[in-house]
């Protein structure tokens, strides 16, 4: 007799809805089982059929990490397109390859960790290449359209399922997992909150992963943030994952808790619901959270919780149905398709800053091309592995011919000289990775850092001629003539074995250091210098085991530059940075300006009397000396198809349409502080900026020209509609892209300069004219009133503002709204929250508790002063209290004249040990402005008053 068919679990029966289905999976599951689906590495429940699972692929640009896929351009030139469409075409691409990519290797991740929403906030961020835009709306635009396309458009089923990176107000590599930011609510509301709640409200977000830092003093690990504000905004059920080692960084470099367990404990019960810690270890997670439990710092309700959030993810991307999801099949990947979205996407990232007319280049123009960047196709850490590869130099030869096209690189070309009178010698490789280009024009995928079977250098009375790039601030990379880079493995040999510097250390940058008679070349992964020895050179134990180098200069990059240049019509200079060196994660940069070795190759193409183009290809804005150049050309790095894109603007088969999605300043003076992250009162990002720009936000130029008319604003129930016209008035197809902004005209606080409310980019075709509608929520106009702790439209006139830039304004127009009046802070009976002060100098805000609120403290070593507007005493209030920790003093001003004094007895046994101090307060009615002045150690969280 045949044994009856066990019935199908109620998780496998995809007629039931989600809910139901997570909740029996869930009961199946014990304790041990559920602790272990914690870490990013959850084992198989073999007794149940359900599969191991992690949470993480990385795919800001394409599928990274996993070996070759389609490589798109850097986030930040995703965001210079201003095309929700196109990236939203973009994210379908890279989703599909992940499927793609995962059928034929398990390792490969659905749960992708992208896109990154972190604003562009401070250009010196190290990963500025990762995000969108400075401005929160255009970042939410670009977001949303990224994770739909990545998510899909099935109802029930996800193609990948999208987490945000990094919550909240990020913006320093140095000190990242112990600097906080200090953010006022205005600030939290109005900018850094926004950028993840209007993706998140779309509705196609997995979740976040909140950022290495604190924020007002208190790690995102355990911020109430992911309960009060993420989790309000969507009902879906949200996966948080945490960053790698953050975990751990709560009491190893934080030191916010005692223990493991208790940060654990605090990480979950704020929201974590998956600990990337210790890598593929899951052990140490395990035990900490089983150690909360046995302490009744966790109950199995907290674990459910977490556990909960994790299977519905897995049962949206179809894991439990017992036949194939509607995505399981897709087989996509390097299509042509995809490789013409990729040039498209590319094309479109292109910013032309500046042009005298010299662009678009006619076909017989003689063009030299030069610079560290002209025969490069960089990658980033977040890049997979090229299958095509462009530069701008091979871009060139395949439009103009190699017969109008000369080139230079411009680096140095040096022997290093021993003491003993040799030089540093590279053997030949060993012909498993010669070094030569491919079809495709990459070196032999074989060439790793890693290497340890390729011969080390050595030193010969025949030295090898080696090119050396110097990309600024001392960072040089070394490279043999066949185009291998100079790099140092774990066995501390220097071996030729890298075709791109590249890795979480790099192992291909050096410094040459003036010593004695000569220089040091030291190893900038290991810090330590080069040696000769007998069995080839390798890192030395210090400095005195160190061998002493004489450069000799075969030819200056100048030179070579200037060589090409004079037999130019047009010199192509491409510039910019390496993204792995001097600005990138964990390293911020610490200047606008570019490296002084690619400066002086600039000053060498003017110097031959040619017209120059620059070419700045790059992860961020630099500060240039635009009116130098005939034209100046910007483009993030643009993946496989970078060169080709370029080139394709350059001749005019496209007319550049990008825009720049952050300021350029034109000086490092024009800046503020890394860590200063109140945008208002720092006066930063186009918002505020009151400065001149080199370029404003949204600028870029085209090789049309666009006219604007016929505008009408009319307000309605709930919105105001903007319509207007667009003609291209010139004799090319072009792209341009309209944007609107708007200003609150008679503010009562600071309000932007102008911010920006919508934007379309539009194709045309000469004479060709469109109607361009928006709907602008009324909303919009809202800012966020510390005095009443909500978000209110103030009533009165608003500028429109319709142009192509933020400062190229073509047409206005100004309505008025109704809306509601400010009104004074009710402070008789609320009192003060220290945090929703109007204005502040030489303070901070920091945590209340480890779990929720704010306090502010002075700087250390600073005054800090707090200004509260317009607070309503009524007929009066005879007494003052402040609820303080630490130890201090306070002074209270009421409209410039001093009105009461306190000081703490002695300071509070710790800064979450809160005390009341009290004093009378004279003269304390009717409305007026407060001040306070604070000094010590003091950690104000409320005023209150009295009588």
């Amino acid at each position: 007799m045949t044994a009856p068919t066990p019935p199908t679990p109620p998780f496998r029966d995809p007629r039931l809805p989600l809910e139901k289905r997570v909740d029996d999976l869930l009961s199946r599951l014990t304790l041990d089982e559920k602790t272990a689906f914690l870490h990013q590495f959850a084992p198989a429940v073999e007794r149940l059929g359900v599969a191991a699972f992690r949470t993480g692929q990385e795919a800001l640009h394409g599928v990274a990490w996993m070996g070759p896929a389609t490589v798109f351009p850097q986030a930040v030139g995703l965001g210079a397109t201003w095309n929700e469409d196109l990236v939203r075409r973009v994210g379908e691409a890279v989703s599909k390859e992940a499927r793609a990519m995962r059928a034929r290797d398990e390792r490969v991740g659905l749960n992708v960790w992208s896109p990154t929403v972190n604003l562009l906030r401070h250009p010196l961020w190290g990963r500025n290449e990762e995000g969108y835009s400075e401005d929160p709306r255009l970042t939410s635009a670009i977001a949303t359209a990224y994770t739909r396309g990545l998510r899909g458009d099935h109802p029930v089923y996800w193609r990948t399922a999208p987490v945000l990176k990094h919550w909240l107000a990020h913006n320093n590599e140095a000190d990242r997992d112990t600097s906080s930011s200090s953010v006022r609510p205005r600030v939290l509301h109005e900018y850094d909150l926004r950028a993840f709640r209007e993706t998140v409200e779309a509705g196609a977000v997995a979740g976040v992963m909140p950022a290495y830092n604190l924020v007002n003093g208190r790690p995102n690990h355990v911020s109430p943030y992911l309960a009060e504000h993420l989790r309000a905004w969507t009902r879906e059920e949200l996966l948080v994952c945490s960053d790698a080692g953050a975990p751990s960084n709560l009491v190893d470099s934080e030191h916010y808790f005692d223990t493991h367990e208790e940060a654990t404990a605090a990480a979950l019960r704020a929201g974590v619901d998956s600990f990337t810690d210790h890598g593929t270890d899951s052990t140490k997670i395990v035990a900490r959270v089983r150690g909360a439990l046995e302490r009744g710092l966790l109950t199995e309700t907290d674990v459910d919780t977490a556990v909960r959030r994790q299977l519905s993810v897995r049962f949206r991307l179809g894991e439990f149905d017992p036949d194939p999801a509607p995505y399981a099949g897709t087989a996509d990947f390097d299509t042509p398709e995809h490789r013409e979205l990729a040039r498209e996407a590319a094309e479109q990232a292109v910013v032309l800053l500046g042009n005298d007319g010299v662009l678009p280049l006619a076909p017989d123009t003689r063009i030299a091309v030069v610079g560290l960047l002209a025969d490069e196709c960089k990658l980033d850490w977040y890049s997979g592995t090229l299958i095509h590869r462009s530069t701008p130099l091979e871009g060139l030869y395949e439009r103009f011919g190699a017969a109008r096209v000369s080139f230079a690189e411009g680096v140095d070309r040096v022997l290093l000289r021993t003491g003993d009178g040799r030089f540093l010698h590279v053997p030949p490789s060993d012909g498993s990775a010669s070094g030569a280009r491919g079809a495709e024009g990459a070196l032999d995928p074989a060439l790793l850092a890693g290497r340890t079977d390729l011969p080390p250098l050595t030193a010969a009375a025949d030295g090898t001629e080696l090119a050396l790039a110097d990309w600024g601030e001392g960072v040089l990379t070394l490279r043999a003539p066949d185009g291998r880079y100079l790099s140092v493995a774990e066995d501390g040999f220097v071996r030729a074995s890298a075709d791109q510097p590249g890795g979480w250390v790099v192992q291909e940058t050096f410094r040459l250091e003036p010593h004695g008679n000569g220089h040091l070349l030291r190893h900038l992964g290991t810090g330590r210098p080069v040696r000769v020895a007998a069995d080839g050179v390798k890192v030395a134990a210090d400095d005195a085991d160190a061998e002493i180098f004489e450069p000799v200069v075969t030819e200056r990059g100048e030179d070579a530059v200037a060589r090409v240049a004079a037999g130019a019509d047009v010199v192509v200079v491409v510039a910019g940075n390496d993204p792995h060196i001097n600005g990138r994660e964990t390293e911020d940069r610490t200047t606008l300006r570019l490296p002084a070795h690619q400066e002086r190759l600039l000053r060498a193409a003017r110097a031959a009397g040619g017209r120059t183009v620059l070419a700045l290809v790059s992860a961020y804005p630099y500060a240039v000396d635009a009116d130098a150049f005939s034209a100046v050309l910007w483009t993030a790095h643009g993946g496989q198809a970078a060169g080709t894109a370029l080139a394709r603007v350059l001749a005019g088969d496209v007319s550049p349409a990008g825009r720049l999605p952050q300021t350029w300043y034109a000086d490092d003076g024009d800046l503020p502080d890394l860590l200063d992250y109140d945008v208002i009162g720092g006066r930063q990002t186009y918002l505020y900026f009151e400065g001149t720009p080199l370029f404003p936000f949204g600028h870029g130029l085209s090789y049309a020209s666009f006219g604007y008319a016929d505008l009408s604003a009319r307000v309605g129930d709930g919105s105001v509609r903007v319509s207007f016209t667009v003609t291209n008035t010139g004799d090319v197809t072009a792209d341009e892209v309209a944007q609107l902004y708007g200003r609150a005209e008679e503010p009562s606080v600071p309000r932007p300069r102008r911010e920006l409310l919508a934007h379309r980019r539009l194709t045309l075709a000469p004479g060709a004219t469109a109607e361009v509608v928006f709907e602008v929520p009324l909303s919009a106009l809202a800012f966020w009133d510390v005095a009443h702790g909500r978000w209110r439209l103030e009533p009165g006139p608003y500028a429109l503002l319709v142009g192509a830039s933020s400062e190229d304004v073509r047409l206005s127009a100004t309505v008025t709204l109704d809306g509601e009046p400010s009104a004074p802070r009710p402070v008789r009976e609320r009192g003060l929250a220290a945090a929703d002060f109007d204005e502040q100098s030489g303070t901070e805000i920091v945590d209340r508790t480890r779990t929720a609120g704010d306090a502010v403290t002075p700087v250390a070593g600073a005054t800090g002063e707090l200004l509260y507007r317009a607070c309503d005493f009524g007929r009066g209030v005879t007494g003052v209290t402040l609820t303080v920790a630490g130890e201090g003093s306070a002074e209270i001003a009421l409209d410039g004249v001093p009105a009461a004094a306190l000081a703490t007895d002695a300071p509070t046994p710790g800064p979450y040990d809160y005390v009341e101090i009290g004093a009378p307060l004279a003269a304390a009615e009717g409305v007026r402005d407060l001040r306070i002045r604070l000094r010590g150690t003091l950690r104000l969280a409320h005023v209150g008053f009295s009588g």
